[in-house]
């Protein structure tokens, strides 16, 4: 089963915040309120991941319409797979990863963005970041924030 993680429910309210502003600052859009209902009861039974099968369709259609707003792949056009690899150096998926990408579940293809994301070691989070629309300054968000790497 692939989780939708916290931090993904979190930003998905951030993109419809951004998205439908409060009118008088109380008011919820009904994206955000489906959305902060999820967040409010994983925070509440301290789970990182909501499952994404019975997850409340409301909630499941806003954060699917942030998901439509991320890059969909990290490839970077560098795949080291090709030329064997188990992991491709350029955008951190597994051969299988890469191999499945277009049959993957948006679920799927987060869990597999966090992982890279939060390793950092893929070369499009370094030397190629520019190829990933990054500096090669850049460090990964969550590993800014202070999760382990």
């Amino acid at each position: 089963m692939a989780g939708i993680h916290i931090t993904d429910i979190e930003a998905a309210i951030n993109y419809w915040r951004d998205k439908k502003p409060s009118p008088d600052g109380i008011t919820l859009a009904p994206e955000v309120r489906a959305l902060a209902e999820v967040y409010a009861l994983m925070v509440f039974y301290r789970e990182p991941e909501a499952d994404e099968f019975s997850m409340p369709q409301p909630a499941l259609q806003a954060w699917l319409a942030w998901y439509e707003s991320t890059p969909d792949t990290p490839c970077i056009a560098i795949c080291s797979t090709s030329q064997g690899d188990e992991e491709c150096k350029g955008c951190g998926r597994s051969f299988d990863e890469v191999q499945l990408w277009t049959e993957m579940r948006p679920a799927q293809k987060r869990q597999t963005w966090r992982r890279i994301t939060l390793s950092g070691q893929a070369w499009r989070f370094n030397r190629y970041a520019e190829r990933a629309g990054g500096s090669v300054n850049d460090v990964p968000l969550v590993q800014a924030q202070g999760e382990p790497a």
